[in-house]
């Protein structure tokens, strides 16, 4: 019996509407893109506050916008709105758009964010590798969140996937074969892979204990795998400012309670255990874990990509243009 390859009956293309305009910008061609979608794993609100600060301080302008009501079953996921006194406000819309965006050294890079698709996920797929083709994308890197056993006293870690080795190797100390749920992320992510075109995908760890609250030293973590990975400055001030103040909230409800030391210490003893003892730091954070200023990160981020030109050449033979190869974490 012959097989039948499948494809969606739908065209994949009928399932965004394009910005013409910015589309003929040929600077659009070549970018770096980023992905993160809401609704599978969100340990620490991760993928919500990076979102959050992508959207609110960086310049951005919609490349495609998908049509969610072929992609959201409404009942199963009901978006959020609010009854006040007498009257409904703010009905949060689901949305999922691919983003022109520009970083904080001017440099451009496309986003794709929103809910991620409760349906048609093949479709969705096939639609997301067309514009990669289209747009000519020189990195896809996207980020998510898991909880696991960790401490809050020990660097935030993640699981690294892709085809990457450089950004891969030397990050990921938690290393298995499992059979797991996929996200649509996951799923893109194979399908660039078996097109040879470059990706990387981040899973941040979230101490369990955390994961149901709004955890910024994630979200931080987060940011910089992805800023590193596509050699990007992206904002992560507020979230360090705003990570300072929970992990004093977190130091001061541990110091009361004999029982959350003793957890806590548990966890510090395992991960001691099977950490290899090496510190993965921030490319951007100083010695004591400080963020620099304007001119000195305009600066640090200036010479770590000056450095990696000054490296061999990695050109198209390879995949990867000069003016988006990334170098270690």
């Amino acid at each position: 019996m012959k097989n039948i390859a499948y494809t969606p009956f739908q065209d994949p293309e009928s399932l965004y509407a394009l910005n013409e305009v910015l589309l003929e910008d040929e600077d659009l061609r070549g970018l770096n893109l980023l992905m993160s979608f809401t609704g599978f794993s969100d340990a620490g609100q991760v993928i919500h506050q990076i979102a959050g600060e992508l959207i609110d301080q960086l310049a951005a302008e919609p490349v495609a916008v998908f049509d969610v009501d072929q992609l959201i079953d409404y009942r199963s996921r009901r978006p959020r709105i609010t009854f006040t006194e007498d009257h409904l406000s703010d009905y949060k819309a689901p949305s999922l758009v691919l983003y022109r965006m520009i970083d904080a050294l001017g440099k451009p890079f496309l986003f794709l964010f929103g809910s991620e698709p409760d349906l048609q996920w093949e479709r969705f797929t096939l639609a997301v590798l067309g514009l990669v083709r289209r747009l000519d994308v020189n990195l896809t890197a996207w980020v998510h969140s898991v909880p696991m056993p960790v401490p809050h006293t020990r660097p935030i870690g993640a699981t690294v996937h892709g085809n990457r080795p450089e950004l891969i190797e030397g990050i990921s100390a938690w290393k298995t074969t499992l059979d797991i749920p996929s996200a649509i992320g996951h799923v893109i992510e194979y399908r660039l892979a078996a097109e040879g075109r470059n990706v990387v995908g981040y899973a941040i760890h979230v101490p369990h204990y955390l994961a149901d609250a709004e955890y910024p030293p994630a979200a931080v973590a987060g940011l910089e795998y992805l800023g590193a990975a596509a050699s990007l400055m992206l904002p992560s001030e507020r979230l360090r400012e705003a990570g300072r103040a929970v992990e004093r909230q977190i130091t001061e409800q541990v110091e009361g309670s004999a029982e959350v030391q003793a957890v806590v210490r548990n966890l510090e003893k395992q991960y001691d255990e099977h950490s290899d003892g090496t510190e993965r730091r921030s490319l951007l954070a100083g010695d004591n874990d400080e963020l620099p200023d304007a001119d000195e990160l305009g600066a640090a981020v200036e010479a770590y990509l000056a450095s990696r030109d000054a490296g061999p050449a990695a050109g198209r033979s390879s995949g990867v243009a000069d003016d988006g190869d990334s170098g270690n974490i």
